[in-house]
C-alpha cells in the first residue's frame, strides 16, 4: 500500500534537522524530504507509507554501553545483536537507551530519529546491510517524516564506523 505525502521539502523535516542539513552543506537534500499523515514511527510503518522494502528503512537506534550513549544505523528488516555490538565496542554491557535518554542525547525523540543532526555527538556504527541498496530511508526528526540518501553517503555523513551487527537468523 503507497499513501500520498501530504507536504515534502524543508517544511516537512523538523526545524532542528532542517538546520543540521544546511549547516552540513545538504541543504539540498531538505527538498526531498517526505512527511505523511500516517506515523512512519517504526519501520514496517515507513516502508509501507513510502512503498519500498523494509530493508531500505535506516532504523537509528540509541543504545548505551557502558552508560554511554551510541547509536546504531540498521536496516529495517533485521534487529541489532546487542551482543555484537558489546564486542564491536569492548564493552561490558550494552543496553537499550530509555526514552529520555534518547531525547536528551539527539534532541528527537523515538521514532523520528535521523541518523546525523544530533544535539550532541555519539560513537556510530553502521550495519552493513544498509548498502545492499541504493538508496535508504532515514527518519528526518519527527515520527511522520523521512528523507532517501545512498547509503554510503549517509554513512559517511553520520561519521559512522562499517560493522556487522545484525542478528544471525537461523
Amino acid at each position: 500500500m503507497t499513501t500520498t505525502d501530504d507536504t515534502s521539502g524543508a517544511s516537512a523535516a523538523h526545524p532542528r534537522f532542517a538546520e543540521a542539513l544546511r549547516a552540513l552543506g545538504l541543504g539540498d537534500l531538505a527538498d526531498e524530504v517526505r512527511r505523511f499523515p500516517e506515523a512512519t514511527r517504526t519501520a514496517t510503518e515507513a516502508a509501507a507509507a513510502i512503498g519500498c522494502e523494509l530493508s531500505q528503512i535506516c532504523k537509528s537506534l540509541i543504545f548505551a554501553a557502558d552508560g554511554v550513549p551510541v547509536l546504531v544505523l540498521m536496516d529495517g528488516a533485521s534487529r541489532v545483536d546487542v551482543e555484537r555490538v558489546r564486542e564491536e565496542l569492548g564493552a561490558g554491557k550494552v543496553t537499550r537507551a530509555k526514552a529520555d535518554v534518547v531525547r536528551e542525547t539527539t534532541g528527537y525523540a523515538i521514532g523520528g530519529v535521523p541518523p546525523f543532526g544530533h544535539r550532541e555527538r555519539t560513537r556510530v556504527l553502521a550495519d552493513r546491510s544498509l548498502l545492499a541498496h541504493d538508496v535508504v530511508w532515514a527518519a528526518a526528526g519527527t515520527p511522520y517524516a523521512v528523507f532517501p540518501m545512498e547509503p554510503k553517503d549517509l554513512v559517511a555523513t553520520a561519521g559512522a564506523t562499517l560493522v556487522d551487527v545484525r542478528e544471525r537468523t537461523g
